[in-house]
């Protein structure tokens, strides 16, 4: 077992966030880990220049006391980035763009990158066949990762997406040694979160906090929707838990209402 008061609090940024400024007052606030995320390609790429400017925003970052430790790789538009794809011309381009990513985080010292399984709308019938795909591609991508110094961490997803259980994210889990996984505590609409965290134990080594109402995701902030928070906490210690207490929330929030927040839940 672990214990909750050694999870750092950290927090999901996006590319606006990647400036002195605001590193201050993520700091002030007791926020120093973070996670550089943008669900669309071009602000990695228009924005951020990030192949070419990774280690200047690693670097900045540290010098005004925080840390990016990890980076949510892209997955969006589906038409583009979806590893299930089965079109073999959308899986190459995910396999070259993500690699640069990754291969970037890497040389700038971010330890993380997280990638979702696959984009949505599935019918149930092609789901097998679209598993398939994205073992591949995902197996692929660990392998880089792992080339590149960089832990790849595989997101459970909502509704018709992959991973949406414990069973799918178990299938990845088999065939892909090293691949790691981001339990998202506001993602699971079947499933229970904290049978589902015990499902999947050991490999999970980060998180996407946030609550919500059990019909769809909504990245509230914890409190606001059903989660049973005493039960997740204690599940993630129960498996050894030992990452951060990322928060991925919606606008809305102060950096100081998601630090006392993070006080309350894990007093």
């Amino acid at each position: 077992m672990t214990k909750r008061k050694d999870w750092p609090l950290a927090l999901s940024v996006g590319p606006a966030a990647m400036n002195g400024e605001t590193f201050d007052a993520l700091r002030e606030a007791g926020i120093r880990e973070l996670e550089l995320s943008s669900g669309a390609i071009d602000p990695f790429y228009d924005v951020l220049d990030f192949p070419h400017k990774a280690k200047a925003i690693a670097a900045e970052a540290k010098a005004h006391g925080v840390t990016i430790s990890s980076v949510h790789l892209p997955f969006a538009p589906f038409s583009k980035i979806d590893p299930a794809s089965p079109d073999p011309a959308v899986r190459a381009y995910i396999l070259a763009m993500q690699t640069e990513l990754m291969n970037a985080a890497g040389e700038a010292g971010i330890g993380k990158a997280i990638i979702h399984p696959s984009g949505e709308p599935y019918r149930e019938e092609e789901r097998a066949e679209r598993m398939k795909c994205a073992v591949d591609v995902i197996g692929t991508l660990t392998e880089r990762a792992t080339a590149a110094g960089v832990t790849l961490c595989l997101e459970n997803l909502p509704r018709t997406c992959l991973c949406r259980t414990s069973d799918e994210m178990l299938v990845f889990l088999s065939a892909i040694p090293d691949l790691c996984v981001v339990f998202d505590t506001n993602h699971s609409l079947t499933e229970d979160n904290v049978h589902y965290i015990r499902a999947v134990g050991e490999k999970i080594v980060s998180l996407h906090v946030s609550d919500y109402d059990f019909i769809d995701e909504k990245h509230w902030l914890p409190l606001k929707g059903k989660n049973d928070w005493a039960g997740i906490v204690a599940a993630l210690e129960e498996v050894g838990y030992a990452g951060r207490f990322l928060y991925e929330l919606g606008a809305g929030n102060t950096y100081a209402e998601i630090a006392e927040n993070y006080r309350t839940l894990l007093a």
